[in-house]
């Protein structure tokens, strides 16, 4: 529905069509989102998947704020900068959630 918003997300360096990344992007997080909910003995490995998401999808916010990128209410380089913060917050409760950080110390 926001798919105009989500592509001036895309950074311009991703040679891939921002409308494609936008779709892909939506679906593996209905994805991740599911297998949160129904593959709950592989939790920790689907919650490692979900960090990992969380990180390829950090150079998007990092576009959005080195080019001030108005969308989804962050109009302003502050808004967009404690966004930036807030990242490794969601990568980290993505491991502790899911247990997925014994997966990361074991290797």
């Amino acid at each position: 529905m926001n798919r105009i918003a989500f592509q001036a997300q895309v950074p311009t360096w991703l040679p891939l069509d921002p409308d494609f990344v936008v779709l892909a992007s939506g679906v593996v997080e209905i994805l991740l989102g599911l297998s949160l909910l129904t593959l709950w003995r592989f939790r920790a490995h689907v919650g490692l998947v979900a960090a990992l998401f969380f990180v390829a999808i950090f150079p998007g916010n990092i576009n959005q704020f080195v080019n001030g990128i108005d969308a989804f209410g962050l109009n302003t380089d502050m808004a967009r900068g404690v966004r930036l913060l807030f990242q490794p917050v969601l990568v980290l409760w993505a491991l502790w959630s899911t247990g997925a950080q014994r997966l990361v110390r074991r290797r």
